[in-house]
C-alpha cells in the first residue's frame, strides 16, 4: 500500500511538471509558431506519449498495491505442544523400513536347515516415530536461521541367520519449506542428517541407520504445513459477485526464535 502510495505521488508531481514545461514552450512561442509544422505534430505527440507513460506507471502500481501479504508468526512452544497433541491422540507413525541390503539374495541361498522363519516371531521390519525415547524428544528448533527436527523412532528388522532385531535412536533432520503454488499450500521437507543408534546389539547397526535415514527421506516428505484455502477468505462485492485471495508466493525467515512464514496474495475473481 505504501508503495501504491508513493508511485501515485509520484505520478502527479511528473504530470504536474510536464504540464508546466510544455505551457513554458507555448508561452515563448515554439509551440505556436510548431503547431502547424511536421515538428509541431511531433511536439504533440510527444506530449501525449509522456501523458501514456504516466498513466501507464499509474496502473501497474494500482495494481500492485492489490496485493496483500499475511504474517504467520511460530515459536517452539507450538511446535512442542502441537505434537504432545498429536501424540496423545494418535498411534505413533509406522513406516516399513526401506530395504537397501542384498538381504533377499541371502535368503534364496540360505540352506533350509538354518531357516528361522518358522520357528521365529513374525518381525514387522518397520520403523515408529516416537514422542521421546531415551531422554531425546522428538521436537522442532530453530538454530542460526534454520529449522532443525530431531526424531526420536524405535523399530524392528530381521537380518538373515539372525533372527528379529529391536532397535531405538533419533535421526537429527534439517526441515526445508517449499511454496506448492499448484496445490496452494506450504510444504515442507526433511533430510535426514545423522542417525544415532541404541539397541541393535552391535548387529548391522551402520546398516539399520542407512536404512532408517532413507525410510524418513522416502515415507515422510513431504509434510503439509498449511493449506492456503484455510487462511484466506471471499470478499463479496454487491452486484458484481466475489473476490477470492490467492496465494502468490510464499517466503519464511527465523527472527528471535520465531519462524515467520510471509504468504502474498493476490485479489482475483471468485
Amino acid at each position: 500500500m505504501l508503495i501504491g502510495n508513493f508511485a501515485e505521488e509520484l505520478n502527479r508531481r511528473i504530470i504536474l511538471r510536464l504540464d508546466a514545461f510544455f505551457t513554458m514552450l507555448e508561452r515563448i512561442g515554439i509551440g505556436r509558431h510548431l503547431s502547424g509544422s511536421f515538428l509541431g505534430h511531433k511536439m504533440m505527440r510527444f506530449r501525449e506519449l509522456g501523458y501514456s507513460v504516466i498513466f501507464a506507471i499509474v496502473f501497474v502500481s494500482s495494481a500492485y498495491s492489490q496485493k496483500a501479504e499475511i504474517t504467520i508468526s511460530l515459536n517452539e512452544q507450538f511446535f512442542d505442544s502441537l505434537l504432545d497433541g498429536i501424540y496423545q491422540h494418535a498411534a505413533p507413525p509406522e513406516f516399513p523400513l526401506a530395504s537397501g541390503s542384498p538381504k533377499s539374495n541371502i535368503q534364496r541361498l540360505k540352506p533350509a536347515a538354518f531357516s528361522f522363519d518358522s520357528v521365529s516371531a513374525p518381525c514387522s521390519e518397520s520403523i515408529r516415530l516416537l514422542r521421546e525415547t531415551n531422554s531425546l524428544r522428538t521436537a522442532v528448533r530453530f538454530r542460526e536461521g534454520k529449522i532443525y527436527a530431531p526424531l526420536a523412532f524405535s523399530g524392528s528388522y530381521n537380518p538373515p541367520f539372525i533372527g528379529c532385531v529391536e532397535f531405538s535412536g533419533y535421526a537429527e533432520t534439517n526441515i526445508e519449506l517449499e511454496f506448492d503454488q499448484n496445490g496452494q499450500r506450504l510444504i515442507a521437507r526433511a533430510k535426514v542428517l545423522n542417525v544415532s543408534m541404541n539397541g541393535a546389539g552391535g548387529v548391522g547397526g551402520n546398516l539399520i541407520a542407512r536404512m532408517v535415514q532413507s525410510s524418513i527421506d522416502k515415507k515422510v516428505n513431504p509434510i503439509e504445513i498449511i493449506r492456503m484455502d484455510k487462511i484466506s477468505f471471499v470478499i463479496p462485492i454487491q452486484n458484481a459477485g466475489n473476490l477470492r485471495m490467492k496465494a502468490v508466493g510464499i517466503k519464511h525467515e527465523i527472527v528471535q526464535g520465531q519462524l515467520q512464514i510471509h504468504i502474498a496474495y493476490e485479489f482475483v475473481k471468485a
